[in-house]
């Protein structure tokens, strides 16, 4: 052969040879699980663990961690032939620590990593994780401050505190309470947490009155401080932060102190379900600090895997020679952890990631072996295998695997326990998706969210009482409530500050409100303004706004604007805006006996008259004698019959059923006019009526004249903003004898044409000015109350107390005590008020026209039948079809008397039975004829 050929024969040697491997290696690699996508996997992919193993979650956590890369390694379903090969760093509770471990690792050889165990460690190592590319999965760091923005890589696979603090604002305000004291570690887990809490209770109108934090020493003293200075504060809701294996010492210094007995209530963090449930052997006095205590603990569904989990966990802990140790949810979250990492690996590979690692050049250019980081390495692929473990989609043992598009687990739910004996009492679950609820949160997720109706089973409180606490108390550092009364100098019976002590019916009803509630108030009264000039309620509530008084009581009407402001009590009179001005005597004359009814009503009834008698005319025409004869003399009866019904004197008597039943209903209509006419004449011919040219605030509106108002009361800025008054027509009025003296004058004299002020003041005006009266009605419905700052709790039971003295009457006492009224202030413009109008009886009219119309179409139906039975015949006879001669006809027949008809129809008919008879003898005489055989025929004489 020759040379070339025998190269081209190598050439093809080689690449059949190339083949040929490929294909060997392609089914070797589908053999073990790697498809054509898929790269060479190493034999172990190295994993990094942080916790802190000496403490109630590391040591559960480091069993769970350990059982689970037992399990994932023995199953090769998931990676096929590579291992987990997992390194545990005890972090001890140290940031600092912990960022040394985390360095430790960054060796150019682990992917990811496991923890840390604590938010604090956690705000540290994630910035080095973040750095390198490594992905930080935490079973523990639940502070909600641990974001995907400024943490990209760190990833939080058991529960978001954001969530937990949303379950106790929930439960804080299921209970009504408003006021709370946070007591936390102050640290970045504890200060974040409570952060996440105020922002959850303003949502609900609920605050953080007090913050007590503690340090991360935990030393006694500190604790003790700490929890005197909260329980001087007036609240008695207490929400406790704290880790595990300290937060039973903030209890015994509690405890110690006497504030776990009745009246306190504690809302504890996941941390006490989980010391529970890892020691069994924790002493009665710790159990007994905590009883009645609320706690939350995170929901894990039940499932197989977790019950076979659960089951095995005792011989886990005896191989891993931690006797004693229960299972927590961060055991549950910690052994489902790895099996998320090891998912997320497993896709890592598929999707053609492989592991390597670069320098970082920042560490080289800036520090270049001065801190001895040159071994820390970058992660080239980290971004792959971290949206590889967000993606997984998988169930654990604590439930879903799943993150949502903030990276926090799916259906986050919460038990709410309640410490009761030796253990805990379920009472209820929180879920993100429908809030507290006695059903699983897994019963719910099939059906529509629903937050209207809240439930919790009966909880047992600290001093084993069933009875919810008040959750607060007035504060034990020794300050008396400051309670401001405006100095109010126009009427003195409401607020009086003359003498030693304040006196008025204000004072008098909060005073006894103070006396009926079940603990007594401290306080201290202080007068607002200056004596002379009435003070300006709303600069007062600014002042109870910005704390300088606790609370204010007096002459304090309740309107839209100032509620925005402050608080207030229930109403403790009623006091709405009303007219007030000059009127004079209304004499009798000629025409008195026209005022008890209006215009339209006298119109109506009349008429009404005149329709009943011509209604009973119609029915009673045809059967009755009376209700015949000459036109004229038919129009007579039916206006005599009709109005002496007014005095039950009508001659003419009703034959027919319809008849009587139109009159019995008018009789009674008559009855009840007749009443009501005779009482309004009799008030208006007996009682001083009084009349003005002012009828309302609508006719006052209209007009163009000053109107008067109290000096700085709301009126004047509600008739210009509400009403649209011009402020030009407004008159300020100081004291009532210049009220008086304005209305006297009238708007010609340089006076008003009235005075708008509020009822309850009006009343006091007018128990000595008889010349003056309220005209119109009450237009604006408001009241008089008590004022506190937003969310006092205080108010709520003062108002409690006020319906008290309302229902058991002390409330009018005090009121007749202090503003009984005269003879003056009860007369008013009465002439409006007696008239009687048409409103009052339209059902009357509506029933009689109803009766009217039903009886006539009864009898038109009864007519109808009657002619075509009657006359239907006569009509045929006379040849007369048309309809002009049938309606005329039937006219005809409705004016005949019934009785003629009916003897003009029984003679018709017996001379049309006569006529039939003639008929029938004649066609018989005719037939028998015609059968008849003459004589002598041979028949006849067969016969014969």
């Amino acid at each position: 052969m020759q040379k070339g050929e025998i190269m081209g024969l190598c050439t093809v040697m080689h690449k059949v040879l190339f083949v040929a491997v490929m294909v060997f290696s392609n089914v070797l690699l589908s053999s073990n699980g790697i498809g054509l996508n898929d790269t060479a996997r190493p034999k172990v992919v190295k994993i990094g663990v942080l916790l802190n193993f000496n403490t109630t979650v590391g040591k559960v956590a480091k069993v769970a961690i350990e059982a689970a890369v037992e399990d994932v390694n023995s199953n090769d379903a998931i990676l096929g032939e590579t291992k987990l090969n997992v390194t545990m760093q005890d972090t001890e509770n140290s940031g600092f620590l912990g960022m040394l471990d985390a360095l430790g690792m960054m060796d150019g050889e682990t992917v990811a990593m496991i923890g840390p165990q604590t938010s604090a460690t956690a705000h540290v190592v994630s910035q080095i994780a973040a750095e390198i590319q490594i992905p930080m999965l935490s079973f523990g760091a639940t502070d909600p401050t641990l974001s995907s923005l400024q943490y990209p890589f760190f990833v939080r696979t058991t529960q978001n505190d954001l969530f937990q603090m949303e379950a106790i604002a929930e439960i804080i305000d299921y209970y009504g309470w408003r006021d709370v004291t946070a007591i936390y570690v102050d640290d970045d887990h504890g200060r974040n947490g409570i952060a996440a809490l105020g922002d959850r209770l303003a949502e609900r109108r609920c605050r953080i009155s007090h913050k007590a934090p503690i340090s991360t020493s935990l030393s006694s003293e500190n604790i003790h401080n700490e929890l005197k200075t909260a329980n001087s504060e007036s609240s008695r809701i207490f929400v406790l932060l704290a880790y595990a294996d300290r937060g039973l010492e903030v209890f015994r210094a509690a405890q110690d102190i006497g504030m776990t007995g009745s009246g306190y209530v504690w809302l504890v963090t996941d941390w006490l379900a989980s010391t529970f449930d890892t020691n069994s052997s924790i002493s009665p006095e710790a159990i007994g600090g905590v009883q009645g205590a609320i706690a939350l603990r995170m929901h894990t569904p039940d499932s197989q895997q977790k019950t076979k989990f659960v089951s095995g966990w005792s011989k886990l802990t005896r191989d891993k020679m931690v006797n004693d140790t229960g299972l927590n949810t961060y055991g549950l979250y910690a052994y489902d952890t790895v099996w998320l990492l090891a998912y997320g690996i497993d896709a890592f590979f598929k999707q053609g990631g492989t592991i390597s690692f670069s320098q970082d050049p920042k560490v080289t250019e800036q520090h270049g072996g001065k801190l001895g980081v040159d071994e820390v390495r970058i992660f080239n692929e980290g971004d792959l295998l971290l949206h590889s473990i967000l993606q997984v989609n998988t169930t654990g043992v604590a439930g879903p695997i799943k993150f949502d598009s903030d990276r926090n687990l799916i259906h986050p739910a919460y038990e709410v326990m309640n410490v009761n004996g030796t253990g805990f009492k379920r009472i209820g679950y929180w879920s993100n998706y429908s809030g507290l609820s006695i059903v699983p949160p897994e019963t719910l997720y099939t059906k529509p969210p629903n937050r209207s109706s809240q439930e919790l089973d009966s909880v047992i409180w600290p001093g084993q009482t069933k009875q919810k606490p008040r959750g607060w108390v007035f504060p034990e550092n020794g300050r008396q409530l400051r309670i401001a009364v405006p100095n109010n100098v126009i009427y003195q019976q409401l607020v009086s500050l003359k003498g030693a002590d304040p006196s008025g019916y204000c004072i008098d009803v909060f005073q006894a409100a103070l006396n009926s509630l079940p603990y007594p108030v401290p306080y201290k009264l202080h007068a607002f303004g200056d004596g002379i000039n009435k003070p300006k309620i709303s600069e007062l509530l600014q002042l109870i706004e910005a704390g300088v008084y606790d609370a204010a009581v007096g002459d304090l009407a309740i309107t839209n604007n100032r509620t925005r402001i402050v608080d207030f009590t229930q109403p403790y009179v009623e006091s709405g805006l009303v007219v007030v001005a000059s009127v004079q005597k209304l004499n009798s004359n000629s025409l008195a006996f026209l005022r008890p009814f209006t215009p339209m009503m006298w119109l109506v009834t009349g008429i009404f008259f005149l329709v009943v008698g011509v209604v009973v005319w119609i029915l009673e025409h045809r059967v009755n004698d009376d209700f015949r004869g000459p036109p004229k003399r038919q129009i007579a009866t039916i206006i005599w019959f009709s109005f002496s019904t007014l005095f039950f004197s009508q001659r003419e008597n009703t034959i027919s059923t319809l008849g009587r039943f139109v009159l019995l209903i008018w009789l009674f209509v008559v009855l009840i006019i007749n009443s009501s006419y005779t009482a309004s004449l009799t008030s208006i011919l007996t009682v001083q009526q009084l009349t003005s040219p002012i009828k309302g605030i609508d006719s006052l509106i209209s007009s163009k004249d000053p109107i008067g108002y109290q000096q700085g009361s709301f009126t004047g800025d509600y008739l210009v903003n509400e009403l649209g008054i011009h402020k030009s027509r407004l008159v300020s009025l100081k004291m009532p004898e210049d009220f008086a003296k304005a209305l006297k004058d009238g708007p010609h004299k340089g006076g008003v044409a009235a005075v708008v002020d509020e009822r309850a003041y009006v009343e006091l005006f007018l128990s000595n000015q008889c010349e003056f009266s309220i005209v119109g009605r009450e237009f604006t419905k408001n009241g008089w109350g008590f004022a506190f700052p937003k969310d006092s709790p205080f108010a709520v039971d003062l108002s409690t107390a006020i319906l008290t003295l309302s229902e058991n009457g002390d409330l009018q006492r005090i009121h007749d005590k202090w503003l009984m009224r005269s003879a003056c202030s009860s007369q008013g413009a009465k002439l409006d008020v007696d008239r009687l109008d048409l409103r009052s009886f339209w059902g009357l009219y509506l029933m009689c026209g109803i009766a009217c119309l039903l009886a006539l179409f009864i009898y038109f139906l009864k007519m109808v039948r009657q002619f075509s039975r009657h006359s239907s015949s006569e009509l045929d006879s006379a040849g007369r079809s048309s309809t002009s001669a049938r309606l005329q006809t039937f006219l005809s027949f409705v004016d005949e008397k019934e009785q003629e008809v009916k003897r003009r129809s029984k003679r018709r008919q017996l001379e049309m039975a006569s006529n039939r008879n003639e008929s029938m003898d004649n066609y018989s005489s005719k037939r028998r004829h015609i059968e008849s055989p003459p004589y002598g025929s041979p028949q006849a004489g067969n016969e014969a």
